[in-house]
């Protein structure tokens, strides 16, 4: 779907307003259609230039001229339903934090922005950001380099994400003649307890003391064993947390080492990033978050993002910002402030207009 629209409305998007809409719209990983629909449809009332992609990404742009600012959120959640209500200045709903409020002050700040100001503005709203990145990995290839990226995600209004960890998701899984409990040879469980040891152990942290961001964190996700009486299985899910410039691939080679038979699978991996605070985007943010009465703050996140994939991919100045408190992602209690929502609107429109 691709329209074109020449004026846009002249009192601009209402960012409490969309947000009260997207939230009513249950998005979970995988199952965004509905949303693609209601959004796609409210950004050319608005007077967006609007794209749906192969992968089901909403493409909205605006303006027109040499430069390129690409705003990118996404439209997935985790699961869980989280009644959509107004609670004197909060909105409720599944999303509002992580990250369809981030999202929403996006399109509204673009679309206070001027048509002839010789700027582009792309808004992104991707697909499974919260499970795979579908909607991000192709984006790194089939769209142009923008000169400038921001990518939608809490940070606090008064604060600017520069930092994510990476991610390596690995599967060990192995098959082996059933034994009595007694004997000598390790069970199947007890084979994935050594690969989760060894990762462990050569993770472990030096008598120096690492901060959370520049260190690595193995998670087991999952452990799944059964046995048929003749065959035992066992299956565990990991997750690894890398700081920028980790050697991943000794990772998992220290997992291949220790897997006694098991198969390791790579289920996905994302370097982690640190882009520059002294970029001009990022000093952009600065003076507006002081135009705006706040005290900016940098911050280095222990989760992943899709800035881990469009930075290094697109190789321009970048970071992260949005309204929300990111410590309410993923919980069942899961709000935004509208004072917050219009406060990050407000630093966006600055940003946005900021030569």
């Amino acid at each position: 779907m691709t329209s074109s629209v020449a004026v846009r409305a002249s009192a601009g998007v209402d960012a409490a307003e969309l947000l009260t809409a997207m939230l009513s719209v249950p998005s979970p990983s995988g199952g965004e259609d509905a949303l693609v629909a209601l959004l796609a449809s409210r950004l050319l009332a608005a007077g967006f230039d609007v794209d749906v992609d192969a992968v089901g990404n909403v493409i909205a742009g605006w303006g027109d001229g040499p430069r390129t600012i690409a705003l990118v959120g996404h439209l997935d959640t985790v699961a869980g339903h989280i009644e959509v209500r107004r609670d004197g200045d909060l909105i409720h709903g599944r999303g509002a934090v992580d990250a369809k409020g981030p999202l929403a002050a996006a399109i509204a700040a673009v679309s206070h922005q001027r048509r002839d100001a010789g700027q582009r503005y792309v808004v992104v709203g991707a697909v499974e950001e919260e499970s795979t990145s579908r909607g991000a990995h192709p984006l790194a290839t089939t769209m142009s380099a923008p000169g400038s990226l921001v990518i939608l995600e809490p940070s606090g209004w008064d604060a600017v994400t520069i930092g994510y960890k990476g991610s390596l998701r690995l599967q060990w899984r192995i098959e082996q003649e059933h034994a009595h409990g007694a004997g000598r040879e390790p069970s199947a469980p007890d084979r994935g307890v050594a690969v989760v040891r060894a990762l462990q152990d050569c993770t472990r942290p030096s008598s120096e003391p690492v901060g959370a961001f520049d260190r690595i964190d193995i998670r087991v996700l999952g452990f799944i064993t059964e046995s048929d009486g003749l065959i035992d299985r066992a299956t565990v899910d990991l997750g690894v947390r890398t700081p920028p410039g980790c050697d991943v691939d000794a990772l998992i080679d220290v997992a291949r080492a220790a897997a006694a038979g098991g198969a390791i699978v790579i289920v996905g991996r994302e370097p982690g990033v640190r882009t520059d605070r002294r970029s001009p985007l990022a000093r952009a943010f600065t003076r507006a978050i002081r135009t705006r009465g706040g005290t900016p703050r940098f911050k280095l996140k222990t989760g992943t993002s899709d800035l881990n994939i469009l930075a290094p991919a697109w190789r321009c100045a970048a970071v992260a910002y949005g309204p929300g408190d990111s410590s309410l992602d993923h919980t069942p209690h899961e709000h935004i402030s509208i004072a917050e929502l219009e406060r990050a609107v407000d630093v966006l429109d600055r940003v946005l207009g900021d030569p």
